[in-house]
């Protein structure tokens, strides 16, 4: 339950705020009052040090809106100062989303990251988990010459993933490794070398890189997961095809979080026995 504050207390919030924001800004009592068209004595008696009742709601409000901060910050009611504006642009953005992940956005939020669990389900099979074979194959027709930098950026997130100290779980839905290794739907038309090499080089890395890196396996048609990396208790990010989705809010994060924690603990498969799993389906590739 949320403290009931007094409103004397709540005065000498709105006075000592009102004073701190001013100084940061450099605005003068005189140049406040002209800007929300009070009598500048009118501004003066809110400030003084033995004032015990709050100014109007108007007066309040025009202050917050000419400085740049919200009501309830000045209020004493929020500890953030930023307008509720602020707050929702702060905590929502949407960006270009290359077709690749080439782009530098999605190795900073790696590197901001540093030391969380990092969650994600891929669009298709991790991008850094690939050979070179088969970003060449899956990026080639599209990006043309920046096919090398969609190679270079796969290396650099495994790179990454072995040096910066974080966890890394993957939640895969079954039929995507099973259309891979057959070569059908997306992948109709990969050639059966590179779906092998792909199959090895996914079951050494999920061996050796064990268990910093957890491959799981859910089944799609009792759970759904858009495209979406969690990175630890910071950030969010679903891919929505031609752009990125990023929310910072902790009650969303917590949210997207529990909705990965679900497809981890219906797996079909669980990360230990991935490498056998894809062991199997391995005799599938003709």
């Amino acid at each position: 339950m949320s403290e009931i504050i007094d409103k004397q207390t709540r005065a000498e919030h709105f006075r000592t705020r009102l004073t701190e924001v001013m100084a940061a800004t450099g605005t003068s009592q005189s140049g406040l009052a002209r800007a929300i068209s009070v009598d500048r004595s009118t501004l003066s008696q809110a400030l003084k040090g033995e004032a015990t009742r709050l100014p109007s709601a108007h007066i309040v409000g025009a202050c917050a809106t000419v400085l740049g901060v919200s009501t309830d910050w000045l209020l004493g009611v929020s500890d953030r100062p930023e307008s509720a504006a602020d707050l929702l642009d702060n905590s929502f953005r949407v960006s270009q989303a290359p077709r690749a992940l080439v782009d530098e956005q999605i190795f900073a939020w790696h590197r901001e990251a540093a030391g969380y669990k990092i969650r994600h389900v891929p669009a298709t099979l991790p991008d850094m988990l690939k050979t070179d074979a088969m970003l060449t194959w899956e990026y080639g027709p599209h990006l043309g010459r920046t096919t090398q930098q969609a190679i270079n950026a796969s290396r650099d997130r495994l790179n990454w993933m072995r040096d910066a100290g974080s966890e890394y779980e993957i939640a895969l839905p079954v039929h995507e490794l099973t259309s891979f290794v057959r070569g059908t739907g997306y992948y109709a038309g990969l050639p059966a070398d590179v779906r092998r090499d792909q199959t090895d080089h996914l079951i050494t890395l999920s061996r050796q890189l064990y268990p910093r890196l957890r491959i799981y396996q859910f089944d799609a048609r009792a759970l759904y997961s858009a495209p979406v990396t969690i990175f630890g208790p910071l950030l969010a990010v679903f891919y929505a095809g031609g752009h990125y989705m990023a929310f910072r809010d902790r009650q969303r994060i917590e949210t997207f979080s529990g909705d990965f924690d679900v497809l981890v603990r219906k797996a079909t498969h669980t990360a230990r026995d991935f490498p056998d799993s894809l062991s199997e389906l391995r005799a599938l590739i003709r």
